[in-house]
C-alpha cells in the first residue's frame, strides 16, 4: 500500500509505515509542508496514495469525497501529542492491513475505527 504522511504527524510515523510494509512518503520530503489542503489532496490523487493526517478538514466527505481518493485516514486522538498519535497508529495499522477497503474515509479514534463511504461499514 502507498501512503502520504501529513506534516502534522510525528516524523517517527514514517518508520511505523515502512515496518508495516507500506510505501510511504511525507509531505515534508516532497516540499509540501505548509501547502494548502487542496494541493496535498491533489498530490495524493496523482500518486495514488492514502493520506494519513490529523487535519479534521479531510474528514469532510463533501469537500473530499472518499470515492475520489485511494483513501483518507484521519486520526482523532484525545490529545494530539506525539506518543498518543504513535500509539494510535501502532494499533490501527494491523487493522487497516486486515480490513482495508479502498476509496473510504477511515477515522481512527483512541477506542474505535470508523469507516465512511460506500455502505459505511463500521470496523
Amino acid at each position: 500500500m502507498r501512503c502520504k504522511i501529513d506534516e502534522n504527524l510525528p516524523v517517527e510515523s514514517a518508520g511505523l509505515f515502512q515496518a508495516a510494509g507500506w510505501d510511504s512518503s511525507t509531505v515534508h520530503e516532497e516540499g509540501l509542508s505548509g501547502a494548502a489542503d487542496a494541493r496535498i489532496s491533489a498530490a495524493c490523487q496523482a500518486e495514488d496514495r492514502v493520506l494519513f493526517t490529523l487535519d479534521q478538514d479531510f474528514g469532510d466527505i463533501r469537500s473530499y469525497p472518499p470515492a475520489d481518493y485511494l483513501g483518507i485516514v484521519v486520526l482523532r486522538p484525545h490529545e494530539p501529542h506525539r506518543d498518543a498519535v504513535l500509539a494510535m497508529l501502532r494499533r490501527a495499522l494491523p487493522v487497516l492491513e486486515r480490513e482495508w477497503v479502498p476509496h473510504r474515509l477511515w477515522i481512527i479514534e483512541p477506542d474505535r475505527i470508523r469507516v465512511r463511504g460506500g455502505s459505511d461499514p463500521v470496523v
